[in-house]
């Protein structure tokens, strides 16, 4: 850490939220305008799925990396090289008129995200204090949930009302706008010893292991859970996983640093983290099921999960409160408790129309309500437990963490889903897609109760 005077203020905090958006918001707003990009571009609609992926795929793979560049050269370098990715891919997909600039440009949206993500909690952390960071966490969060809840609002009204260029451009002037806001904000990095080697051996295993891990949990419905291409891509995963914690133990300059792990609250937030995010598969398999099962439009489902949006914005500065006067761990195991207790209320699938309905929507209400409470207490017991020279590759380990429980529970879910609606009722199948996601509450709820501590709220 640098020794400076400054002080985190409005203008920062501001910069740091719309470097968020620029992926949760506008970068993720491609799945949302999937048939306009299409039939715009002349594209096969396998070539868009991959470049919808793409993003999420390599911000998931680069984000550790980021984030331990950011402690070693700087965290402001590293967000502003973040910011710089995000406007020349949004360039790139304004210009483009084929697939060659559409692929380029989500790869830099990934690689863009994975910089900012972990570089921006790292400053954060260096630059507020006490309630001052807890607050400046809460809006972090807002950026990242609100942007991924408005995606789809936001990126359908732009594509059908001006073109969904205009996305892009809009991204461009968010992410010069947050250069400028953090223009003047001073270097931070991690006090260092000796040379830095960088840990390419540990990059590569990393990212054969996430590859095929992502093809695994995206693809494999599609190939076969028993096809020899599943099987071979299980294994490389498990084989990759073993051989990276072997080769980074011994490593004096690891991509990751499993020592992180010994700290049993930041530990319990990273865990807890995962699971509830898996708990996002609920969203497939409840809107799959009201329109398969109910009859539901498209539009009436979205409408029932948008008291899911506005519990979690509205809970986010809630949570941060309640951390404030109880500590972090009520507020973690409360939260958890009423996504559990929401998730659960839709999987009674076995009441009649209108009844269902009600349970549904206050279901997603209590889902949101529950997220949305865990959402600072967590983040910021994973930022305050991390050692001062690892925030910023602390940081990516936690957003990774997200980014793979998201996948994990979607495939999970999905997967149970469709595989019980083959061998049963659709009814009895979305009974079951919904109880796993309730199993990942319970086990999350388990993780908190059993690593974080009372008073984890207060060490700072």
């Amino acid at each position: 850490m640098m020794e400076t005077t400054y002080k985190g203020t409005n203008k920062l905090l501001t910069g740091i939220v719309f470097g968020v958006i620029t992926f949760w918001l506008f970068a993720q707003a491609m799945v949302n305008i999937v048939p306009a990009v299409q039939s715009d571009l002349g594209v096969s609609l396998g070539t868009i799925n991959v470049a919808v992926s793409l993003t999420a795929l390599f911000s998931g793979m680069f984000i550790v990396v980021a984030g331990g560049l950011a402690d070693r050269i700087g965290r402001k370098k590293i967000t502003n090289i973040g910011l710089i990715l995000s406007i020349v891919g949004s360039l790139m997909l304004v210009l483009a008129n084929g697939s060659v600039l559409l692929i380029l440009g989500r790869i830099l949206q990934g690689l863009s995200a994975a910089a900012i993500m972990p570089a921006t909690i790292a400053l954060v952390k260096e630059y507020y204090e006490g309630a001052e960071r807890q607050r400046a966490l809460s809006y972090w969060s807002i950026g990242s949930w609100g942007g991924s809840g408005l995606t789809s609002f936001f990126g359908g009204l732009v594509a059908t009302s001006m073109g969904w260029r205009w996305i892009f451009i809009f991204s461009i002037i968010v992410a010069l706008l947050a250069l400028w806001l953090i223009k003047d904000v001073p270097e931070s990095k991690a006090k260092t010893t000796g040379s830095f080697k960088f840990d390419f051996g540990g990059l590569g295993i990393f990212i054969i292991t996430m590859l095929a891990l992502n093809v695994l949990i995206t693809q494999g419905a599609g190939f076969g859970w028993t096809s020899p291409i599943t099987i071979g891509l299980a294994v490389v995963t498990v084989i990759g996983i073993i051989s990276f914690i072997k080769y980074e133990s011994k490593r004096e300059n690891a991509l990751i640093d499993f020592k992180l792990f010994k700290t049993k609250p930041y530990t319990g937030a990273t865990i807890s983290n995962f699971l509830l995010n898996a708990v996002a598969g609920t969203l497939i398999v409840a809107n799959t099921y009201v329109q398969v099962g109910r009859g539901f439009s498209a539009f009436q489902s979205g409408m029932l999960s948008l008291g899911y949006l506005v519990a979690v914005l509205g809970m986010i500065r809630v949570g941060e409160k309640i951390m404030q006067r109880t500590g972090a761990k009520k507020p973690m195991v409360w939260g958890t408790t009423i996504t559990l207790i929401g998730v659960g209320m839709m999987a009674l699938t076995f009441l009649p129309d209108l009844m269902y309905t009600i349970i549904v929507f206050v279901g997603f209400i209590l889902f949101g309500l529950g997220l949305g409470m865990y959402a600072t207490p967590s983040t910021d017991t994973a930022v305050s437990f991390a050692p001062d020279d690892k925030v910023g590759e602390a940081s990516g380990v936690y957003k990774m963490a997200s980014s793979l429980g998201n996948a994990f529970g979607i495939a999970i879910s999905s997967t149970v889903f469709s595989t019980i609606t083959v061998l049963s009722t659709v009814d009895i199948a979305a009974t079951a897609g919904i109880i796993t996601n309730v199993i990942f509450a319970v086990l999350a709820l388990i993780s908190i109760v059993v690593l974080v501590p009372q008073d984890s709220g207060e060490k700072r």
